[in-house]
């Protein structure tokens, strides 16, 4: 069951977020009851450092659901297990913890490719989200990549990594260092080729 709903503004992306459970959905009224309370015998000082602690300054959920839309048509929809939000780190980031899984959807309207992977750190300013950890892409024709970091930039709709990459297609499995693809991932480049194996169908690692 659903139990909260907040719309957060990403530049030109609208993200609906779906709480399936908060944690700190309350901090607001504790804290105005806290300073309310205190507030004849704590002096400004005191009453400031409450306000700027750490912990206070963290959105976190559970079982979390993003819709991210551009003109009113749906591009992704980003699923964790856990997420924590610091609008007033330097940069502003969300990390997503401990299982991540996004869905790229065409202009159809049709799922055209998956990601999964541990973790992941959207840099709303920037527009980019690190991903890391087992990181797997499959598209909608069966082509996979494999590699423990990524860089999703969703202003331009594109992934990028400098690191070790694998990709599988029904025919073969292709090594290299870095990687440039589209979000669809039916356009991609290996920037260090270092080998190709042919391969059967029945071979290719899922």
């Amino acid at each position: 069951m659903i139990n909260g709903l907040r719309n957060v503004s990403m530049n030109k992306v609208m993200a609906t977020t779906y709480f399936k459970r908060t944690t700190r959905a309350t901090i607001p009224g504790v804290l105005f009851l806290m300073l309310f309370a205190t507030a004849c015998k704590n002096d400004p000082n005191e009453i400031n450092a409450l306000m700027n602690g750490n912990k206070l300054r963290e959105d976190r959920a559970e079982e979390v659901t993003f819709i991210y839309s551009v003109k009113g048509k749906i591009k992704a929809r980003i699923y964790a297990h856990d997420f924590v939000r610091d609008e007033t780190a330097k940069p502003p980031y969300a990390d997503f913890k401990n299982g991540v899984k996004a869905e790229f959807i065409n202009d159809s309207g049709v799922i055209s490719s998956t990601l999964t992977a541990g973790y992941a750190r959207y840099y709303e300013q920037e527009g980019n989200v690190l991903i890391r950890e087992h990181v797997v892409i499959v598209s909608k024709k069966g082509e996979q990549l494999n590699t423990e970091e990524l860089i999703w930039n969703q202003k331009i709709a594109r992934f990028f990594t400098e690191k070790f990459v694998k990709i599988s297609t029904p025919t073969q499995v292709t090594f290299g260092d870095g990687l440039e693809a589209n979000q669809d991932f039916t356009e991609y480049q290996i920037k260090n080729l270092k080998g190709t194996v042919q391969v059967s169908n029945s071979e290719v690692p899922q």
